[in-house]
């Protein structure tokens, strides 16, 4: 009998996590800075959407036309269901990628997401994804893919093989993959306690596996534990994908798009020195000891004259998705803590503190007295989008076009998060994007839609759901007990949720 799974991890399902890396939206500002041509995306498609949420939330909050496969029925029935609550939801499938990359009747692509599952799969499979790219990419159409990635992984994969050993050997007879993934991990931990000297050659194992220990264990079970695993070197990748047509763009990480935050002055240096860019994002790897790249690639790479960037950079709109009192000036990088200039971006911040979309151009003007130059502009939105603090933003009339659907998707996920807290962003319409907000805030946005305003209204709410779910709320590793406890603590929030983050889900459409 052939095995569906061929080797992937599929007895229990992925995370219910979102990934903006997937919205086309959010790759022009990082094409804008290397200078690039920027595809117009109209369709679009992910393989391997996992439960499906990015592909939901980016089908309901664009007029981008959606497709995709993910081999496990389970997550892909999940993600149908979350489909149909949209008039023209994505068309998302239950096929291997073998299956769906043959099927006659879809269309040709602007952009296809590829996010983590290189990784993980078989040689084939990664044949039959090039190869699918190399038919189904547009000319001047963009991938988007991430992957494990040498040498950060180098000294981990020898523990990494250990580990999936351990589970394959030393389990328990009948043993599901939770309790696997707990004993190697336990295992692991337990071998580096006798100070082996492997753990004295690579320390950061030691640190890695500690870290572990306190991850999701279905993310663990994927992430590690399949048949197929295979951390892949920028060349090697390059490789591959120059079977079809794709040239390296830059990475999609903002952060890396500014090289005085990641390398020295003399590693710079070295950079410079390099003509090939394939060998230099080889070398920045070993600089940043790179895990985890995630990057774009277009098919007919084209550059921007000087008129162009600035012309199209001005014409780029953002918004702030975060309270601005809560957003601080400093950020870590490869070199260490870095404060940010307060001349430049607190300025910045107050100007889009009221959460209204601009353009750049419109914040160039507001900000003419300040001396911030058009660069210095562009550089402190990457920044400021890589904290989580800014986002790019669509047009006014498409937000209105799409609310209807991003109100529906959204209708759909707060009555899941009456049961549990798996989904932990809503869409946007203004950002085209998902919009980071926990369980108890979804329950509060339920109350709000029942006329509950305030904060011990919508405690009051929120704890009847949860009562009725027979859970309570753990406060610094401390189960609450009782109404009162429970009631104190959901008015607490809810009342910072009142002040804070409801002008702010307002603003983005999602209130």
């Amino acid at each position: 009998m052939t095995d569906w799974t061929s080797g992937y991890v599929a007895d229990i399902g992925y995370t219910y996590g979102y990934y903006d890396l997937l919205n086309p939206l959010r790759a022009k500002l990082a094409l804008l800075k290397a200078g690039l041509v920027q595809p117009q995306i109209t369709t679009a498609c992910e393989l391997g959407f996992g439960q499906g949420l990015s592909v939901n939330i980016h089908g309901a909050a664009s007029t981008t036309k959606w497709y995709g496969t993910d081999f496990n029925p389970s997550q892909a029935s999940y993600a149908q269901e979350l489909a149909a609550n949209m008039d023209d939801g994505p068309q998302l499938f239950d096929q291997s990628f073998a299956e769906f990359c043959s099927r006659a009747d879809l269309p040709d692509f602007d952009f296809i997401a590829v996010h983590g599952i290189w990784s993980w799969i078989s040689d084939e499979n990664r044949a039959i994804i090039v190869d699918f790219v190399r038919r189904k990419l547009k000319v001047g159409g963009m991938l988007y893919i991430s992957y494990n990635t040498q040498p950060g992984w180098a000294a981990m994969i020898p523990m990494r093989d250990l580990m999936t050993q351990h589970a394959a050997m030393m389990a328990p007879p009948g043993a599901g993959v939770l309790t696997k993934v707990d004993g190697a991990i336990a295992f692991a931990n337990k071998l580096m306690t006798t100070n082996p000297a492997f753990a004295v050659a690579n320390p950061t194992v030691v640190e890695r596996l500690k870290k572990l220990a306190s991850m999701d264990r279905h993310y663990l079970a994927h992430e590690y534990f399949n048949r197929d695993w295979l951390p892949m070197s920028f060349a090697d990748m390059a490789g591959w994908l120059s079977e079809a047509k794709l040239d390296f763009a830059c990475s999609a990480a903002y952060s890396e798009l500014l090289p005085q935050l990641n390398v020295t002055q003399e590693q710079r240096a070295l950079l410079n020195e390099i003509p090939d860019a394939v060998f230099r994002e080889s070398i920045f790897g070993f600089m940043s000891n790179q895990q985890f790249r995630r990057d774009y690639w277009i098919k007919g790479k084209r550059s921007l004259q000087p008129i162009e960037y600035a012309e199209q950079l001005r014409a780029q709109r953002v918004v702030l998705c975060e309270p601005a009192s809560s957003i601080k000036l400093t950020v870590k990088t490869l070199l260490g803590d870095c404060t940010l200039s307060g001349a430049i971006y607190t300025p910045i911040i107050q100007l889009l503190s009221d959460h209204v979309d601009r353009t750049i151009g419109e914040i160039e003007q507001a900000l003419s007295g300040h001396g911030i130059t058009l660069t210095q502009l562009h550089e402190a939105c990457l920044l400021l989008a890589d904290m989580g603090a800014l986002c790019s933003a669509q047009e006014p009339s498409v937000a209105a076009l799409r609310r209807p659907q991003t109100d529906r998707l959204n209708q759909r996920l707060l009555l899941q998060a009456r049961g549990a807290g798996e989904v932990s962003s809503l869409a946007s319409p203004v950002t085209g994007a998902g919009v980071t907000v926990n369980r108890f805030q979804q329950l509060f946005i339920s109350a709000i839609a029942e006329g509950k305003l305030q904060p011990s209204e919508l405690a009051y709410h929120a704890w009847q759901v949860l009562k009725a779910s027979k859970q309570t709320i753990r406060k610094q590793d401390v189960e609450l007990l009782g109404d009162e406890q429970n009631l104190a603590e959901l008015t607490s929030q809810a009342t910072e949720f009142r002040d804070l983050r409801l002008p702010l889900l307002r603003a983005l459409g999602i209130v």
